[in-house]
C-alpha cells in the first residue's frame, strides 16, 4: 500500500469524526496519561493485558487534533487482540517511519493500514501528534505513573 494522500486524509477525518474505541475501560490493568503541549493533544490511554500477555482490550479519551485523535483511534483498532511483545515491534516500526528511517513500502514491516501516516514525516511539527498514542501505550505497559509528555 502507497502513500495516498487523498486516502490519508479520507482515513484522518473518519478516524476522527468517529474515533473507535473512544470510551474507558472500567478497572484497566494498564492506564497512561499523555500529553502534546505544542499541539494541545491531551489522551488517556487504558488496556486490559491478558495473563498470556495479550492486549484484550485498549481505548481511550481524551482530546486532540484530527491527526492525534485519528492516529489513537487507528493505533487501538490494530493493538487490540495482539501480544504485548507485538505491539512493542508495531510501536518501533511506526515511530521509525514517521521520522523517516523506516521506509514501510521498501523494508519489512508489520505495519498494515497504520503505513497512511507515512506522509506524516513530511510535516515535522505534526510527527508528535501522531505518536503520541503510541508512546502513551507504551508507558501504560510500563506503568509510568508520572504519565507521558512530547516535551
Amino acid at each position: 500500500m502507497s502513500y495516498n494522500n487523498e486516502l490519508y486524509q479520507q482515513v484522518i477525518l473518519d478516524h476522527n469524526k468517529n474515533p473507535r474505541n473512544f470510551r474507558v475501560i472500567d478497572n484497566p490493568t494498564h492506564s497512561c496519561h499523555g500529553i502534546n503541549p505544542l499541539c494541545g493533544d491531551d489522551i488517556t490511554v487504558y488496556l486490559n493485558v491478558g495473563d498470556d500477555n495479550t492486549i484484550e482490550d485498549i481505548s481511550f479519551q481524551g482530546s486532540g487534533c484530527a491527526i492525534s485523535k485519528s492516529s489513537t483511534s487507528l493505533m487501538t483498532a490494530f493493538l487490540k487482540g495482539k501480544k504485548v511483545e507485538d505491539a512493542r515491534v508495531v510501536f518501533n516500526e511506526f515511530h521509525r517511519m514517521v521520522l523517516g528511517e523506516l521506509d514501510p513500502e521498501k523494508e519489512e514491516n508489520h505495519l498494515g493500514k497504520l503505513k497512511l501516516f507515512t506522509g506524516i514525516r513530511e510535516y515535522p511539527s505534526r510527527i508528535k501528534c501522531a505518536s503520541l498514542a503510541w508512546h502513551t501505550t507504551i508507558g501504560a505497559l510500563d506503568k509510568k505513573s508520572e504519565g507521558i509528555s512530547t516535551e
